[in-house]
């Protein structure tokens, strides 16, 4: 295959594809969804909730557009798309631009109830039967022996040292900040190439290992790889990628030897959270599901309930699970992850990934999970419960 940077023939065969890519690229910086979506005020209602006797559900802010929602749906749709001869490089293209503008609609009605929770449905879908019974399935499992791992007493600056440490086995920058306005205690910017690290909070030992495998093992290795491809959609998101990466995260976990019935009860409780809020429940009675009826403690409870309602009902966390369970299964069959490495891909576009690289459209990875390496996973009621995911 002859490089891209070589093959005069090469770019001008696929002039057109790589300017509507570049122009994608300008548009979709401004679209970084969790950016707008956690709430500006989260401790103070937080406290009102609770004193409230959880009884007067919150009143989230939430940050201001910075951005023109129309301008950037008519841009979007200005591309011109019939110029990309090859029909399943246009038909991906076309995916992906409805899947931004979606974004796009998202992000102008985040706080304004149900419009944003039905934009968010064609976004994140709602979680299945399926998903509700793999949920149900999980917690009836007791909960494992107390360990000092779990004890959170590590700072922020504990945890940012911790994170550089990790990264040393990788071979990308790591640009760390710390952030009131997160829901996670840590979760990556995309866009910035920066791990976000929640201030005012505390970390154990096992999550802090849990999030180094999950956001620098794979959120940081697909940014970075995505941004050594050819095509910038690599790097800003095939359609439905948010369940193929979470899934890959928290395999990463799972293959790191982070991963504990706890963590999977987390997953399986925010799927509750996301079925309780397409019920209808409001953030009250899904709190009441979670602390009151499966004896999470407040907090917690608290922390899930909020990533469920944010916005007027976001339902991106259903996907955890579904994701792990779909990865798993595919690891089953072919331990091989390169592809889905590429970038922020799908496991949907697959074959589409396949074909990019016989044109020579994308680039075999730079960087790769090294928890993928070797299964370091000891727990076999951890390995049981995967393996009989529905």
């Amino acid at each position: 295959m002859m490089p891209l940077s070589t093959s005069t023939d090469f770019q001008k065969e696929y002039t057109e594809l790589f300017e509507i890519d570049t122009n994608l690229d300008r548009l979709v910086q401004k679209i970084e969804l969790l950016s707008y979506v956690n709430p500006l005020n989260t401790e103070k209602e937080k406290q009102r909730f609770f004193s409230s006797k959880y009884l007067e559900n919150p009143v989230f802010r939430y940050p201001k557009l910075k951005f023109d929602p129309y301008e950037l749906h008519r841009l979007f749709f200005s591309q011109r798309l019939e110029r990309i001869e090859n029909d399943e490089i246009r038909q991906l293209y076309q995916d992906v631009i409805y899947y931004y503008s979606n974004m796009v609609q998202c992000i102008e009605t985040i706080g304004q109830g149900k419009r944003f929770y039905y934009n968010s449905l064609r976004v994140y879908g709602s979680p299945t039967e399926r998903d509700v019974q793999n949920a149900r399935f999980i917690l009836h499992y007791a909960n494992e022996p107390v360990s000092g791992d779990m004890d959170k007493i590590y700072s922020p600056e504990e945890a940012k040292a911790y994170f550089e440490e990790f990264s040393k086995q990788y071979d990308f920058p790591l640009n760390i900040r710390f952030s009131t306005h997160i829901a996670a205690d840590a979760m990556v910017s995309n866009v910035s190439q920066t791990l976000l690290i929640k201030k005012n909070t505390k970390f154990s030992k096992n999550q802090l290992l849990t999030l180094a495998n999950h956001e620098i093992g794979v959120h940081l290795v697909t940014t970075y790889n995505g941004m050594l491809q050819p095509l910038k959609i690599f790097s800003n998101g095939f359609p439905k990628n948010v369940e193929t990466q979470e899934g890959l995260a928290v395999l990463s976990e799972y293959m790191g030897g982070a991963l504990t019935l706890k963590r999977l009860k987390e997953l399986a409780y925010r799927v509750l959270a996301s079925d309780s809020l397409i019920k209808g429940y409001d953030f009250s009675d899904t709190f009441d599901l979670i602390h009151n009826q499966y004896k999470l403690n407040r907090n917690d409870a608290f922390a899930i309930t909020l990533r469920a309602h944010r916005g007027g009902g976001f339902t991106k966390d259903r996907l955890y699970l579904s994701g792990l369970r779909k990865i798993y299964k595919r690891y089953q069959k072919e331990a091989a992850m390169d592809n889905l490495l590429t970038g922020k891909v799908s496991l949907d576009y697959e074959d589409a990934i396949k074909a990019l690289y016989k044109k020579g459209l994308a680039l075999k990875i730079t960087h790769r999970n090294h928890a993928y390496r070797q299964n370091l996973n000891a727990d076999k009621t951890l390995e049981f419960i995967l393996n009989n995911l529905k």
